[in-house]
């Protein structure tokens, strides 16, 4: 599978990814550390925030960054089959499996102190082999006209119930719901996380994404979903027209349902430019490039450098999320249950 994944990102990355550098027009002066070169950015983040970070990086050092575009699993598994001869000097990600697939593949560098010293340890690896940039919130988006408050469910399990059967939806081919189903195996152990998705696969609806969750969920076709928050706070941001029937109910309660999936950034060990891909990372875990998360448009949460979130979310720490170390999620057990599951 890995090796499938890896051939369809290579042709993927060829044909369709963006490789322009960041900061057209600025000075092409060394960077500090003596290279002239762009950093390569190998970045599975939404697009838009990314660039928005580059951007700034530029503007503030001088240092050109070029964007190679995929998704969580494919770039990670780019990185694995290219190994010590990738491009890539950093690597950013959505959720954190994808960041602990290349960990433990033994092909990042550590990160600087002083990045660890900006983010706090719940929103970074144990082994601080790679950092959190940003997080999301799991959240089960439900029709108020459908489900009266009384009637939500108290833990993500309870989906499994008689009661749930045929009411509720997720996208189970995303790295998304698949960092979730890593929270939960970690937290209820594999029999239980086995026994939840055997009842998705025969009780819930399978969509190809959070918006189209969110999407049949205010159209009364299903009742709830389980979904990341920024999806709703988007369209409300906007036209509202796929969410102004759906609110969000938050689990809460160290719940596996509450899990807060941390996206990840980590430097190459290969990377000939090691110095200024610590510097990007620095950047963006600190002030300057955690305010990019709480002024525009992404709704994700800031994680570093104390920079609050956005003021329409709900803050980080009532959110009672359960605490993992981001070093155990363990992406390949998750696909192999997912596969038994029929879901995958």
């Amino acid at each position: 599978m890995i090796a499938l994944a890896s051939a369809a990102v290579l042709t993927m990355t060829g044909c369709g990814a963006s490789t322009e550098p960041s900061g057209a027009g600025q000075s092409e002066s060394p960077a500090a550390g003596g290279s002239s070169e762009a950093l390569t950015v190998y970045n599975a983040q939404h697009d838009s925030l990314t660039q928005a970070w580059a951007d700034a990086f530029t503007a503030e050092t001088g240092i050109e960054v070029t964007l190679r575009q995929g998704s969580d699993y494919e770039l990670s598994n780019q990185i694995i089959a290219e190994g010590e001869a990738s491009p890539a000097d950093v690597f950013l990600t959505e959720n954190s499996p994808a960041m602990t697939q290349v960990a433990n593949a033994g092909l990042f560098a550590e990160v600087n102190t002083d990045i660890i010293e900006q983010v706090p340890a719940e929103y970074r690896p144990s082994t601080n082999m790679w950092t959190g940039i940003a997080a999301r919130s799991t959240v089960f988006v439900y029709n108020e006209d459908a489900i009266d408050e009384s009637e939500l469910p108290e833990s993500i399990m309870d989906l499994q119930n008689e009661q749930w059967n045929g009411r509720w939806g997720a996208s189970p081919t995303g790295a998304d719901f698949q960092a979730i189903v890593s929270a939960m195996l970690e937290l209820e152990g594999e029999e239980a996380t086995a026994q939840w998705l055997a009842a998705m696969k025969d009780n819930a609806e399978a969509y190809k994404g959070n918006t189209a969750v969110m999407k049949a969920v205010n159209a009364g076709q299903i009742d709830g979903g389980v979904i990341y928050h920024y999806y709703y706070y988007g369209d409300q941001a906007e036209t509202g027209e796929n969410s102004d029937n759906v609110s969000l109910h938050y689990f809460k309660d160290q719940d596996p349902g509450a899990f807060v999936s941390v996206s990840g950034g980590g430097v190459l060990a290969s990377s000939d430019q090691p110095d200024q891909a610590q510097q990007f990372l620095t950047f963006i875990t600190g002030k300057a490039g955690q305010q990019v998360l709480q002024d525009g448009d992404s709704f994700e949460y800031p994680v570093a450098s104390g920079v609050a979130p956005n003021e329409a979310l709900v803050p980080l720490e009532e959110l009672e999320a359960p605490e993992i170390d981001a070093a155990k999620l363990n992406s390949e057990k998750v696909t192999e249950l997912m596969i038994d599951a029929g879901l995958l």
